[in-house]
């Protein structure tokens, strides 16, 4: 197995299945941190930074209120840290991780809300400024796909020449009839779109899932799964849907409209989502929870080393891993052409 260089600012590199031998390593799924310590060749840690962006689905441009779940403090901890710099916000995250674990090397995580709604020379000056940090060795975007105009990504691709760059979409569903009950304020052809116009850019691709969406069956939630490997994502966030304070989800919570997962249940369909998915997606996230004092349910997500536990320890009882039910004739889909590496 070819070992990679460790990247710098000005090598960035791509995963590729060959580089990055997860199972022989004894793990059941391509784990982040898995991923990132082949990448780089050493630990390396996501940084929460907080450029000061809205959504257009809060600030009226297509609806109003956000989404059903949201509440971007609740998300992350640089929106809870508000009137600081890029600088400052990398330099407490990192404080912040090295409290909790030894780590030397850093990513920039543009997190809440939306990361490319904002005119480009703005856009520009935030990336630059968070590459400009000593101890950041990459930058991760969190965006919607209704926001990704073409001199927005013409700069992520320009970016992705110089410093590895991931960019998150969040899809959360392929069915409108979902979108549409969140609030999004957009329908899943803006995913479709944007991946059209993304592939081929140089930098990693990352998608958003929620398990749980009210209405939503089993098959419902692997459709979504499949369109993600159908577009050839390079990783995924996978999380149960969750209540925080203040938002509409925890007041249909309340009155017994909504129903949110058990661990099993949950666990169950991760699972399922898991064996469908390629051996070379990452997977960055099995599950979400949020702090405390924002937390509303459902109580076992807060329990993330404990949600992880039970997951090996399924994995392990069924004998089944990532990957187990792909077939590659499953990916790239009908009309989706392959896009591997940069044209």
């Amino acid at each position: 197995m070819t070992q990679p260089s460790p990247s710098t600012k000005d090598t960035p590199s791509a995963a590729s299945a060959a580089d990055f031998d997860w199972r022989a390593a004894g793990l059941r799924y391509f784990a982040y941190n898995f991923f990132l310590r082949r990448k780089f060749g050493h630990r390396v840690q996501r940084v929460s930074v907080d450029a000061g962006f809205t959504c257009p689905n809060v600030d009226g441009t297509v609806t109003t209120g956000g989404c059903t779940f949201c509440d971007n403090r609740s998300f992350s901890p640089s929106r809870r840290l508000p009137g600081r710099s890029i600088g400052e916000q990398i330099d407490e995250g990192i404080r912040r991780m090295q409290a909790r674990y030894r780590c030397e090397h850093f990513m920039a995580y543009f997190q809440p809300a939306t990361n490319t709604y904002a005119p480009v020379e703005r856009l520009r000056d935030v990336y630059e400024q968070a590459l400009a940090h000593p101890r950041i060795i990459g930058l991760a975007v969190g965006t919607r796909p209704d926001c990704l105009p073409d001199d927005v990504l013409d700069l992520l691709t320009k970016l992705a020449r110089r410093t590895y760059l991931s960019v998150e979409y969040g899809m959360q569903t392929m069915h409108d009839r979902s979108l549409d009950w969140m609030n999004r304020g957009h329908r899943h052809e803006a995913f479709v779109d944007a991946m059209q116009r993304s592939r081929g850019r140089g930098f990693d691709i990352g998608a958003h899932l929620i398990v749980g969406l009210p209405g939503e069956s089993r098959e419902d939630v692997l459709a979504s799964a499949r369109e993600l490997v159908r577009w050839e994502v390079d990783a995924v966030k996978i999380h149960n849907l969750y209540a925080v304070r203040n938002t509409r989800l925890a007041d249909q919570l309340q009155r017994g409209e909504v129903r949110l997962l058990e661990r099993d249940e949950y666990l169950d369909t991760l699972i399922a989502i898991l064996e469908r998915l390629p051996p070379r997606v990452v997977v960055e996230r099995i599950s979400g929870d949020a702090p405390r004092e924002y937390f509303v349910a459902p109580a076992w997500c807060l329990d993330k080393v404990a949600v992880r536990a039970a997951l090996e320890a399924e994995l392990c009882r069924r004998d089944t891993w990532q990957g187990k039910c792909y077939s590659p004739d499953q990916s790239p889909g009908p009309g989706v052409p392959s896009w591997r590496g940069t044209p």
